[in-house]
């Protein structure tokens, strides 16, 4: 007869998982990669995002998450739209370059302004322009909520895939830093 899961008692002390667990244990998920860009008096802005979903489908609603502590972020709040610009997987090199704390992203690359004001990426999977609907704040990110305008497909690639730390599923576990 099997037996029941005990669990830990009322007032036991279990440690929280550390940012280095949590990275390494989440990383067995593996998941799309995105460039979240926007457009605003400075010029055009955008980041790497891998925490990216469908919500609803009607009314058309996604979501993201973004670091309380990015540059680029705050300026897509303010100017209130964005587009999502799904990766395909010869895209590493635009994933590292919105990915990086360092130099401007959109220098050399060749990118357009969208009908919706905001900056599409050349050659990606697909497109999802959309205002900011609602703001979550959640530790140290952002939880986004956008109302979708418009979709746009624009290639049948294979999707670039973020697994165990590096990139397709045969991706080998980075060490843990620290």
């Amino acid at each position: 007869m099997p037996t029941e899961p005990t669990w830990p008692e009322l007032g036991t002390q279990i440690a929280a998982p550390t940012p280095d667990e949590m990275r390494r244990n989440l990383g067995h998920f593996a998941s799309g990669v995105t460039v979240v860009t926007g457009l605003d008096a400075d010029g055009p802005v955008g980041f790497t995002c891998q925490s990216f979903a469908s919500v609803s489908l009607a009314p058309p609603l996604i979501l993201f998450c973004a670091d309380h502590r990015g540059r680029a972020w705050p300026r897509i709040q303010e100017s209130g739209r964005f587009t999502v610009n799904v990766l395909h997987e010869s895209q590493t090199d635009v994933c590292m370059r919105f990915g990086s704390s360092r130099g401007e992203k959109f220098d050399g690359l060749d990118w357009e302004r969208s009908p919706w004001a905001t900056p599409s990426l050349p050659g990606v999977l697909m497109r999802v322009h959309a205002d900011v609907q609602s703001v979550h704040a959640a530790g140290d990110h952002d939880i986004v909520i956008g109302r979708v305008l418009g979709l746009e497909s624009v290639s049948d690639e294979r999707p670039l895939v973020f697994f165990r730390g590096g990139f397709g599923l045969g991706a080998v576990p980075r060490p843990v830093r620290g």
